[in-house]
């Protein structure tokens, strides 16, 4: 008869002897967010057992998953008093580490707001600019306020020369790369950061930081004029931001359902509370580096295939499928071979990310408006494929459709992630001023695990 170690065995991909009873979700990489659901899919089939949606992530250790299973399917509650938590959270798992007004997030019913407003309504009504002015300063602002907030972001369009020169000498280079130095760079220009003082209040913090969502769109139009051998982009006339950045980075004047489009993913993107790139912001910010330093730690997190990467991800799945039909032996060989199908699956989503649908939308409209929707079918289908995986929290995410929002907008694939850091600049900026107001050094703590090497030294030389 099969038993649980075997069979959480072969969900990890590890031998049977190395499944211990305290063996724990997140204990090693093999047993991440995927590893889990496969182990919880194959319990399921071994066991004939259904767990429900939310006993999946309570079932965290070897112990916990036999519990179940001896008990025919029943989580195993210990009426024991309970005692401090000492458990080791790694990756900070399920841990709050302070309070934040910016960014409302519910993971089990799939809702996101912005200082109160749902993404929903934010996304159909609002400009990016006004997002911008709401994460920042914390309210909608009025038509004077966003004609001084978008006379502000044309300001930062201006790259001083040094910049451009420097972004012509690392023209072979990735997009993030060149965008993450740029942007470093510009620090190094500051008055204040050029007089060896670190020093900055609030206001210069702020005014950084709207001098960075003019002068970030720009470092990239500006890599992709010179890669590409066009004229360097004049930020120029345009009725919106979304209008000028796109008319930059593709260099032609775009219709109005790619600025629309365009207007909604910078929306979509604008902020998603303690993701890793914000975390790490905040943590530059509580040891009072600055907002140029700040920002350019969080794009370098943002770099990761396990964070922003994945948008860029997704699209390789057009190298290796050409027709929908071939979507459901695409996902049964990714999970036999262990590997993450990308685009699904959130760490704090146990739903479809409530970004999604928005994001299928604008690659729908641009789809029509093309006449060409074969690689939607491909991602729906790959959606469909994955669908029983969802009840195990592995839904459709925000990187499923962005990739191929920004292709059917004419801006090229390798430049995906690069956007998204354009969108969620002002999330960034935002949870900067925000630590700034009320700082304390995040220095968390490691639990010390004496190396075994130090168990043995001098055996067998007695």
């Amino acid at each position: 008869m099969t038993t649980v170690n075997e069979v959480i065995a072969q969900a990890l991909g590890i031998k049977p002897a190395e499944v211990k009873d305290d063996l724990a979700y997140q204990s090693f990489p093999d047993w991440d967010s995927l590893g889990h659901v496969n182990i919880m899919s194959s319990i399921e089939t071994a066991f004939e057992l259904e767990i429900a949606p939310e006993l999946v992530h309570r079932l965290r250790t070897v112990a916990d998953i036999k519990g179940f299973v001896a008990a025919g399917g029943r989580l195993i509650e210990n009426d024991a008093p309970s005692a401090p938590d000492h458990r080791v959270h790694r990756g900070l798992d399920g841990v709050e580490f302070d309070h934040s007004a910016i960014t409302r997030i519910d993971g089990e019913l799939g809702e996101l707001e912005y200082r109160g407003f749902s993404i929903h309504d934010l996304v159909e009504r609002a400009s990016a600019e006004e997002v911008m002015h709401l994460l920042i300063e914390g309210y909608l602002p009025s038509e004077h306020e966003l004609q001084v907030l978008r006379a502000a972001l044309l300001t930062g369009m201006t790259l001083p020369d040094s910049i451009v020169q420097l972004i012509g000498m690392l023209r072979a280079a990735h997009p993030l790369e060149v965008l993450r130095t740029a942007v470093s760079a510009l620090g190094a220009l500051s008055p204040l950061h050029a007089q060896g003082v670190f020093d900055e209040t609030i206001d210069e913090a702020r005014a950084r930081g709207l001098m960075l969502l003019g002068s970030v769109p720009m470092i990239l139009a500006t890599h992709l004029a010179l890669r590409d051998g066009r004229a360097i982009p004049d930020p120029g006339e345009g009725a919106c931001y979304a209008e000028i950045v796109l008319k930059a980075l593709t260099g032609e004047s775009p219709d109005e359902i790619a600025v629309r489009v365009f207007n909604r993913a910078l929306i979509i993107h604008a902020d998603h509370s303690s993701n890793a790139s914000t975390f790490t912001a905040r943590v530059a910010t509580s040891t009072e580096a600055g907002m140029i330093n700040a920002i350019t730690a969080a794009i370098a997190t943002f770099t990761g295939r396990r964070h922003g990467g994945a948008s860029e991800g997704v699209l390789d799945v057009f190298d290796e499928l050409s027709q929908p039909e071939e979507a459901e032996s695409y996902v049964a060989r990714k999970l036999a071979a262990g590997e993450p199908v990308m685009g699904f699956g959130h760490r704090v989503y146990r739903v479809v990310d409530p970004r999604a649908g928005h994001l299928r939308e604008c690659v729908l409209e641009l789809s029509e408006a093309r006449r060409d929707d074969r690689r939607l079918k491909i991602l729906d289908a790959l959606a469909a494929a994955m669908a029983p995986r969802a009840r195990h929290g592995v839904a459709p995410n925000v990187d499923l459709y962005a990739g191929l929002t920004y292709r059917l907008l004419g801006i090229p694939d390798d430049v995906a992630v690069a956007i998204f850091v354009l969108g969620r600049l002002p999330g960034w900026i935002a949870h900067v001023l925000e630590q700034r107001a009320n700082n304390v050094l995040i220095r968390p703590l490691l639990r010390y695990k004496q190396p075994e090497s130090l168990l043995t030294v001098g055996k067998g030389q007695q």
